[in-house]
């Protein structure tokens, strides 16, 4: 692996890592009109069907080591799914949430597409040249929100956090990790690295700032 310091290390690998967007997540810029057109004349059931579809060859790319091929795939998996919730929202109903007009098999079935597609776009983030840590933390803690045990959301927060410079908070998320898999080869060196930079910033000594003494080691006349 890379340097661990650096933005542009790989991130050791798990095969099924983890997030979840919950049901309300806004449409992004531009969403609202291409998830109106991906709607069209569809029934829910064919709308699920086709995001189950993309999410499957978008796993074929990941496989194939494709990831941007990938990414675009699962964001498709996803754009199906905010469709069918547009759709749902226009049907008669009142206040209920939109999916509430689907049967409970449904429901399940989107929750698991859109659990499975962010757990893949985080896997394609970490294998970037340039990783975003930003946006795999995001991902991972909207996993724990739905899932708060969930290996790899667990190690990817730490790692993601890690990378982030917020060291507190990538050990706390890391420890969880170890403790569903305390043999887990990626997490021990995560914890070590981590305790490390904790260890070398509470040796750091904090500078003493005397008033008035702002310009020390020169002049002392004007």
């Amino acid at each position: 692996m890379g340097k661990t310091d650096s933005g542009k290390s790989k991130v050791p690998e798990q095969q099924v890592p983890g997030g979840y967007v919950p049901q309300n997540t806004p449409l992004g810029p531009g969403q609202p009109r291409a998830a109106a057109a991906a709607a069209g004349g569809a029934e829910p059931g064919e709308l699920i069907g086709r995001a189950l579809d993309f999410k499957s060859e978008g796993a074929q790319c990941y496989k194939d080591k494709k990831f941007r091929e990938a990414i675009g795939k699962y964001h498709r998996a996803l754009l199906e799914l905010k469709a069918l919730l547009l759709l749902l929202s226009q049907e008669p109903g009142g206040q209920r949430p939109a999916s509430a007009g689907l049967s409970e098999e449904q429901r399940q079935a989107v929750e698991a597409i859109e659990v499975d597609c962010y757990n893949s776009l985080a896997a394609c983030l970490l294998q970037a040249e340039l990783v975003n840590y930003e946006r795999v933390k995001e991902y991972c803690l909207k996993v724990l929100q739905k899932e708060g045990e969930n290996f790899k959301a667990l190690y990817r927060s730490g790692v993601a956090f890690y990378h982030l410079g917020d060291y507190n908070k990538a050990l706390y998320y890391l420890k969880e990790a170890r403790s569903r898999q305390p043999t887990d080869t990626n997490v021990i060196r995560y914890i070590q690295l981590t305790e490390m930079k904790l260890s070398r910033s509470s040796l750091v000594p904090r500078q003493r700032h005397t008033p008035g003494a702002g310009n020390a080691g020169g002049p002392l006349w004007s």
